[in-house]
């Protein structure tokens, strides 16, 4: 039986492991400066896992000039430790993501150093709050350089490299930024108009916001969706005091299938880049539209509570301002609650990014390269996703444009259609790493190519110095 080493030991391991592999050693690109100031390879705007695991990617490619930016104070990263309401990850806990194929960097090992084998085989499911712990360990145990508490507000592209604004800080120079975003990094949550149009802010939030349950102690709330969150937030609500939390579904049932279970085990993942657009197209429809059901765990936790209730085949077709409440209308009548919860999810669309707005309509979107056979089959919200290339870099609409993008990655959300599951799918981290890395690494070095290839030419330093004054030398 494994015994706990620690974290400590673990992180001995991980520089062993590193250095090993000969992790580190000079940078390859050439310094850059722009008006007398500094200019990094790479900035990657995001420091989740997404943006952590970019970094060690870059790391381990000599490209070492990066900087990670983050909105969020240190340790508060991404969805886990703010609005994510669900009690453990819905990927199986076997999937590696941001490792780079180290065993020692993968949270196997981060929880096998803390509960030995037998607490890996006896775990479910990971733990919300244990994986990000696990990042933070990543970052620490990496020393990634991080900058926290540095909001991204503008991209503004400069002849080859990007000026890139900081929400009450000076401004940063880049020859590459990638976008590491996360799932709402592409676009924005979606909130219905029949809500948004009809109603103060103060009467709804979608499940992306901080919502003070506690404060709802005793009141009724109404959750809009069939997906986890909707079931997460129930019985996080109904944990914290709330009388009755009812779940509203347009569906007659909820879904059963979830089709990421088939990608992971099948290899689609990590082979959808190859596909032609039209089979892209057609999966991807089909992927919206089957959605995907809540775990059995998150379904059996929220509706065990009191106070649940389940409407199935009921869209809402009306919502009104009460005074002291709101009034939902659906096919079965009219309900009072005193809180509305949006599980609606979100939309991809660069135009809704307020740091893309000197590029957003340079951008290709996937209605500007393809379109189904005859029209059929056409899919707006699929329509709005940016058509990105093979490395996740972001494509002009026109070919004059293609000076402003390039250097400019969409490394989150963005991605789904062009490239499947991946920059925003802990199923898909693993495969889609390598091909952001690869795709910036190459970049910068064919930017330089010119200088590298001179450089190669003029190489003329010694290697064999040895001489043999007893050896014959024949002319």
């Amino acid at each position: 039986m494994t015994r706990p080493i620690g974290l400590a030991a673990l992180a001995e391991q991980v520089a062993t492991d590193l250095e090993r592999l000969a992790y580190g050693g000079p940078a390859w690109t050439v310094p850059q400066t722009h008006d007398d100031s500094h200019v990094h390879d790479v900035i990657i705007v995001g420091g989740g896992q997404s943006g952590l695991g970019a970094a060690f990617g870059l790391l381990r490619e000599r490209v070492s000039d990066i900087l990670v930016l983050d909105e969020n104070p240190a340790g508060y990263e991404g969805p886990w430790d703010t609005y994510a309401r669900m009690m453990t990850l819905r990927t199986p806990k076997h999937l590696t993501a941001i490792d780079m194929g180290l065993p020692s960097l993968t949270f196997r090992a981060f929880w096998e150093a803390q509960h030995g084998r037998a607490g890996w085989d006896a775990l479910d499911k990971i733990p919300r709050r244990d994986w990000m712990a696990y990042l933070r360990w990543y970052r620490a145990v990496l020393d990634l350089p991080v900058r926290n508490e540095a909001r991204v507000t503008l991209i503004e592209p400069l002849h080859g490299r990007f000026r890139v604004h900081l929400a009450g800080g000076a401004p940063l120079l880049a020859r590459k930024v990638v976008l590491a975003t996360g799932i709402q990094g592409g676009g924005n949550w979606h909130v219905p108009p029949l809500v948004r149009d009809r109603l103060p802010p103060t009467r709804y939030a979608h499940t992306s916001a901080a919502i003070d349950y506690a404060a709802l102690a005793g009141k009724r709330i109404a959750l809009l969706g069939a997906g986890a969150s909707a079931f997460d937030n129930a019985h996080a609500a109904l944990s914290a005091g709330v009388a009755e939390a009812h779940v509203f579904v347009r569906r007659p049932a909820l879904p059963q299938v979830n089709p990421i279970r088939h990608m992971e085990r099948s290899g689609i993942i990590g082979r959808f880049a190859a596909l032609d657009d039209a089979a892209k197209y057609r999966m991807m429809v089909a992927f919206f539209d089957r959605s995907q059901p809540p775990t059995n765990d998150t379904f059996a936790r929220a509706s065990a509570l009191p106070g649940f209730h389940l409407h199935l085949g009921a869209p809402w077709l009306d919502v009104a301002d009460a005074g002291d409440g709101v009034v939902v209308t659906t096919a079965g009548g009219a309900e009072r609650f005193d809180f509305l919860v949006l599980s609606t999810g979100l939309v991809t669309d660069p135009s809704l990014r307020p740091e893309l707005a000197l590029v957003a309509e340079r951008i290709a979107r996937w209605s500007d390269r393809y379109r189904p056979a005859d029209g059929a089959g056409v899919h707006p919200l699929i329509d709005a996703h940016p058509y990105l290339g093979p490395n996740f870099q972001l494509l002009p609409r026109d070919p004059g444009d293609a000076a402003a993008l390039h250097g400019l990655f969409a490394f989150n959300y963005s991605g789904l259609i062009s490239l499947g599951l991946s920059a925003s799918a802990l199923s898909g981290l693993r495969h889609a790493l390598p091909r952001l890395v690869a795709g910036v690494a190459d970049q910068l070095f064919l930017d330089d190519r010119d200088a590298m290839i001179a450089a190669y030419l003029d190489y003329d330093e010694p290697e064999f110095t040895g001489s043999w004054p007893r050896v014959e030398v024949v002319a």
